[in-house]
């Protein structure tokens, strides 16, 4: 509830224009993406998709109850009967053979087989002779079961659930994959607004150094060559100030529309310059992307189904037998409560079996691949895991460096303006040159957008850091999403 009365308030402040006075901030624009955005809305969608399939899945396995007929079955025809000197004779027919049927069905998943109990009534009516009988079955269990046969259920069992938990530690990543993003396009824009905000600077200043320069060739303090070197300089930054507004533009209609929004309106953002200061293990982040990650769980699933298969081919390429057995009651009448009166026993047994005697290698063939299937999932996962190890192992040396690199970069943008600002008071009072003037603009335009960009892969190595590991370890807990 709090989360959305938050995002209600940022959105109607958002149009309203109070985001140009209160700045939008990179967690905002992540909670904002996760609720908003259409990548995170079909996440959800998929997780719900996910979760129904699973249920359905579950039901399969619970006690199935059933009710199928004919009503009516009324045929009205000539059909031929065979004569007893072998002709063949059409005779008329007008009937109609209704039947009901409530079964209660159970899946037994240990053997594959299928256990039931049914009640069955049938009424035939003979329009042609005026008369109507009845048949039923008051009373009948039976059973379903294959022998020696591939039993797909005890396979489902096993496979199942792990899909089912692939696809809700899916969800997770999509989410995070959404904040990933997030970060990616809120930098672009910052960056541009930053480029922005130095090529207006820098105009200004040009603009001003420019009418400040023209004072002093009138005064014989400055050359020809320095004051058109200056004047260069303020069609340089008139120009980039053009592009910087162009770029500031794009980048903003990426960010609105990934976030959800559908104005053009930039907003303002903030500089994430507070950075907390963690240490990740190496060896935490691997057992928690091992134990969080739906990709552990994929290698799992990509095993069990490698052996599933083998199985399969070992059990389809020998002897199949299926046994049919039922016991009941029956009856027959000309009123229905006849057919529950003193019912007659009911039995059926069959067993039907195929057994392959020359096949010519086929049935051997079908079972040596699956097995050499089997032995290269077991080396494509061995080696994905690896690679998966490596990658978050990267990831958290990675972090690590950056948030050094941060604080250099920080300290370079410091310096660099300060040098700026005391090269611009030499100028003026005629203490420096144009060209040592033109190196201090560069140097501290430089270190802004170093700063800038080691901050954005700072974000967006911690962000890859919690999409590989599921893992919030600023506080040290498990990423969850309701």
């Amino acid at each position: 509830m709090k989360t959305f009365l938050y995002l209600l308030v940022f959105l109607l402040s958002f149009h309203s224009g109070w985001c140009q006075d209160r700045k939008l901030t990179l967690a905002q624009a992540v909670e904002l993406a996760r609720h908003e955005s259409l990548a995170a809305k079909q996440a959800l969608t998929q997780k719900k998709t996910i979760y129904w399939q699973y249920r359905s899945f579950l039901s399969d396995y619970k006690p199935q109850l059933s009710l199928n007929g004919t009503l009516p079955g009324f045929t009205r025809s000539f059909i031929e009967v065979v004569q007893p000197d072998g002709t063949i004779a059409f005779q008329p027919v007008s009937n109609n053979n209704s039947m009901l049927n409530l079964s209660l069905s159970q899946s037994i998943a240990p053997t594959g087989g299928v256990l039931y109990v049914q009640n069955q009534l049938q009424r035939f009516d003979d329009f042609a002779r005026n008369n109507t009988r009845y048949n039923g079955v008051p009373f009948e269990i039976g059973i379903t079961q294959p022998l020696f046969r591939y039993n797909a259920m005890k396979w489902d069992r096993r496979i199942q659930p792990l899909k089912y938990q692939e696809g809700m530690q899916e969800f997770i990543s999509s989410m995070e994959e959404v904040a990933l993003r997030t970060s990616q396009y809120y930098f672009e824009l910052l960056v541009a607004q930053v480029n922005l905000q130095i090529a207006e600077k820098n105009r200004q200043n040009n603009d001003t150094l420019y009418t400040i320069a023209k004072h002093k060739l009138d005064l014989g303090r400055l050359s020809q060559n320095d004051l058109l070197q200056l004047q260069m300089g303020l069609l340089t930054a008139e120009k980039d100030l053009a592009s910087a507004q162009q770029s500031a533009t794009v980048t903003t209609l990426q960010l609105n529309r990934y976030m959800g929004l559908r104005t053009d309106q930039m907003p303002a953002l903030e500089i994430p310059t507070e950075l907390r200061e963690f240490r990740v293990e190496a060896q935490k982040a691997i057992q928690e992307a091992f134990m969080n990650r739906a990709d552990a769980i994929t290698f799992q699933r990509r095993l069990l189904e490698a052996e599933r298969d083998v199985q399969q081919a070992v059990k389809e390429n020998g002897l199949n037998a299926s046994l049919n057995a039922n016991f009941g009651l029956s009856n027959q009448g000309i009123r229905p409560a006849e057919v529950y009166r003193k019912p007659q026993d009911r039995e059926f047994v069959e067993l039907q079996f195929t057994l392959p005697i020359l096949t010519w290698g086929r049935n051997k063939a079908r079972t040596e691949v699956a097995r050499a299937n089997r032995e290269f999932a077991q080396q494509s996962v061995e080696q994905d895991k690896i690679t998966f190890e490596q990658q978050i192992f990267t990831q958290v040396t990675l972090l690590e460096m950056l948030q050094k690199q941060v604080k250099l970069t920080r300290l370079a943008d410091e310096i660099a303006a300060n040098r700026y600002q005391i090269a611009q008071d030499r100028f003026i009072l005629s203490n420096l040159s144009v060209t040592d003037l033109v190196i201090a603009t560069q140097e501290k335009d430089r270190a802004k957008r170093d700063y800038i960009l080691a901050l954005r892969d700072y974000w967006q190595s911690y962000y890859s850091l919690r999409l590989l590991t599921l893992y919030d370890f600023e506080r040290n807990e498990k990423i969850v999403y309701n």
